[in-house]
């Protein structure tokens, strides 16, 4: 595994007014600023992504992720943070969460992205995608941190993904959930964002990226 992270690391706010709404393709908006890239086999389903208060919005059909542009970060440290409510409990557990060190993004076949993710149950993952294929990091493992949404109606958790000098922090609720080090990530550079699966409802607060 450690030999095989390596491989894969060197391989790789303000919210804009409702009424600045753009046709992302198929059946994607989002606010001004912002891109939608659905999963290839979810390419012709639908999401909104909409402004709302202080946050965003989403109603997803299709599984995809979500990002500014702008937002790009280089080989420094950084965090990027947002809190998930989900609104609507699903009847199969569903993912939803924060994405970092994405690249090659418009094209399906070499798109690469880390994604840290928790669902309705209690449980959270981390993965790499590598054009279509997913490299397991750390497998659906359950997590007191999380609030489950049996737990509080709406279950809202703060998520974070950390990149330190020595290592790569996930946390939930403030509470570290799993850290990898800089050897075996040497790079994570690149895009940050979010990413919703499908069927959900989630409303997404106080995203923002810090050095």
């Amino acid at each position: 595994m450690r030999t095989t992270l390596k491989v894969l690391g060197a391989a790789f706010v303000a919210a804009a007014p409702l009424a600045a709404q753009q046709q992302q393709g198929g059946g994607a908006t989002a606010p001004a600023g912002w891109t939608v890239k659905m999963d290839p086999k979810d390419a012709t389903k639908s999401t909104k992504f909409v402004t709302m208060g202080p946050g965003f919005h989403v109603t997803a059909e299709g599984a995809g992720i979500y990002f500014k542009p702008a937002d790009v970060q280089g080989k420094e440290n950084f965090t990027v943070s947002a809190n998930f409510r989900q609104t609507k409990k699903t009847e199969h557990p569903e993912a939803f969460g924060l994405i970092a060190g994405g690249r090659n993004l418009d094209d399906a076949a070499k798109q690469t992205y880390f994604y840290f993710l928790v669902r309705q149950d209690g449980q959270f993952l981390i993965n790499h995608r590598a054009g279509n294929d997913v490299h397991k990091v750390v497998d659906w493992t359950p997590s007191a941190a999380i609030v489950k949404f049996d737990d509080k109606q709406g279950a809202s958790n703060d998520l974070a993904i950390a990149v330190g000098t020595d290592s790569v922090r996930f946390l939930v609720n403030n509470k570290p959930v799993h850290a990898i080090t800089r050897k075996e990530i040497t790079d994570i550079s690149g895009q940050v964002g979010f990413r919703v699966n499908h069927g959900l409802d989630v409303h997404v607060g106080n995203y923002k990226v810090t050095k």
